[in-house]
């Protein structure tokens, strides 16, 4: 069984005051072996832990004292020291499959561990869950956790999945909500297999079986140009708009039977079917932001800088529960380094501003999605001279239009056609420890750019030293600029 490896010690921190280095191999902690980050967290919280640890050949006893529950202050290497349940679905719509070879090997691993849901929000089809895994999540109350359902109709759901164990793997779905653990559902939905009807039947399905669930979300089939699924396509416009209904639809009988509207259809559905988006307080404190649900009002009202529950997800960092030690991976992940600070400055260091240089002009370069909100909503702020580059997914193609898969590939040629004398800012969920998805860096792009944390108030904050121009209108709500935008 792999061990954790220490990766990082916080200065005077209890593990530092007991000897503990970066590298150091940990190989029990008060006599047992920790499984994964999660079981970590419980040992960490004791008031004395004993640690031994392995370094450079040898094996040695250390012993951090310290407050219960005081973080040890120890940062480890993986969120999972045993193994990752991999996934054993063959879904025909699952986006790891349609992704080109050459790219990063992380990204080719399709989990399917509740530990990893409970930790970073990854969705779970329950279909490898167990007696054994419920006792835990129970016993340690790992919650929320994020499942994936797609169907609710046994027959339909097993040949999505094209698992059999999909027919009867819901059954896990109930045991959750009987025992307390909150849940978030996710609906995939593929057109010709399980919308019109079959989203009907799957949200009559949630309402009488699992009326428990914390939301549900309806997401959009992604379908990239490495796509190898036939019946796999992307949704019309006339689709979109059946799907929208169908939510508004069994919103309100949610509301009448639970109290709570439960099921809400991602930001896409509403820009492909040429729909304004619902008020904020219709998303209910935003509990999928991270998922595309709510994302665009949850943007829009950091920007204007409105007080509003939930839905900021660029500080919340994601669905994952914040567990001391847990690797900065996923939504954690560092983006790159001077995301992290205030964008006054350009990543790049040719486009450095000197002091005492006058404002340029603004460009933002973000997805074709991103773009279809932003530029009413810069508008409708006052902001109408900054620029908006919708850029396209040359690199997965497709149906592919989300800021956060943009490439250095498709930024590069959609740079190379700008003029050098602008401020470009790029939203930071396109990279992960400073790389796009293609394995290039900022560093490599044809222009000066400023990686700007992809929340509404840090762009507000970026534009800062913009001139405005005053327009009517200025601070309105996006929803009737994006609508007429359509």
């Amino acid at each position: 069984m792999p061990f954790p490896q220490v990766v990082a010690v916080a200065t005077s921190s209890p593990a530092e005051l007991a000897g503990v280095v970066v590298g150091d191999e940990i190989r029990s902690m008060n006599g047992r072996v920790p499984r994964d980050v999660i079981e970590y967290r419980f040992l960490a919280d004791e008031a004395l832990v004993e640690l031994e640890v392995e370094r450079g050949g040898l094996t040695l006893s250390l012993v951090a004292d310290k407050g219960d529950g005081e973080p040890l202050g120890i940062e480890v290497s993986s969120a999972v020291f045993d193994r990752v349940r991999t996934c054993d679905n063959h879904c025909e719509f699952c986006f790891i499959y349609q992704l080109p070879k050459g790219m990063r090997r992380s990204l080719y691993v399709k989990d399917d561990d509740y530990r990893l849901s409970f930790l970073y929000g990854n969705f779970t089809t329950l279909t490898r869950f167990t007696e054994l895994d419920l006792e835990r999540v129970v016993t340690e109350r790992l919650s929320p956790l994020y499942v994936s359902i797609h169907a609710t109709d046994p027959e339909l759901r097993s040949r999505m999945l094209r698992n059999r164990r999909g027919a009867t793997s819901l059954r896990w779905l109930r045991q959750l909500l009987d025992h307390g653990i909150e849940v978030h559902g996710q609906i995939v939905v593929c057109p010709g297999v399980n919308d019109g009807a079959v989203l009907h039947e799957t949200f009559a399905g949630i309402l009488e079986r699992f009326p428990e669930l914390a939301s549900a979300a309806a997401v959009p089939l992604g379908v990239s140009r490495f796509s190898k699924e036939a019946a796999m396509r992307s949704h019309s416009r006339a689709e979109a708009e059946a799907v929208v209904d169908a939510v508004a639809a069994w919103q309100e009988r949610f509301l009448w039977g639970t109290g709570r509207r439960l099921v809400h259809a991602a930001d896409e559905y509403y820009l492909l079917a040429g729909r304004s988006f619902p008020p904020a307080a219709a998303y209910e404190d935003f509990p999928q932001v991270e998922n595309g649900v709510g994302m665009a009002r949850s943007f829009e009202a950091s920007f204007l800088g409105r007080r509003q529950r939930g839905g900021d997800a660029h500080a919340s960092g994601g669905f994952f529960q914040s567990v001391d030690g847990a690797p900065a991976t996923g939504y954690r992940a560092v983006r790159d380094s001077a995301a992290l600070t205030p964008a006054s400055g350009p990543v790049h260091p040719r486009g450095r501003r000197r002091d005492g240089e006058a404002p340029r002009p603004v460009t933002i370069l973000t997805g074709e999605y991103g773009a279809r909100v932003l530029r009413p909503l810069l508008d409708g702020a006052g902001h109408g001279d900054v620029g908006v580059v919708a850029v396209r997914n040359g690199f997965f193609g497709g149906n592919i239009a989300v800021a956060g898969l943009i490439t250095g590939a498709d930024l590069s040629e959609a740079l190379a056609e700008l003029p050098t004398d602008r401020r470009y800012l790029v939203p930071d969920v396109c990279l992960s420890e400073g790389r796009f998805l293609d394995g290039t860096t900022v560093a490599e792009l044809p222009r000066a750019v400023e990686v700007v944390p992809a929340d509404g108030a840090s762009l507000r904050r970026a534009l800062a030293a913009v001139p405005r121009r005053e327009r009517a209108g200025a601070g309105a709500s996006a929803t009737g600029p994006v609508a007429a935008a359509r």
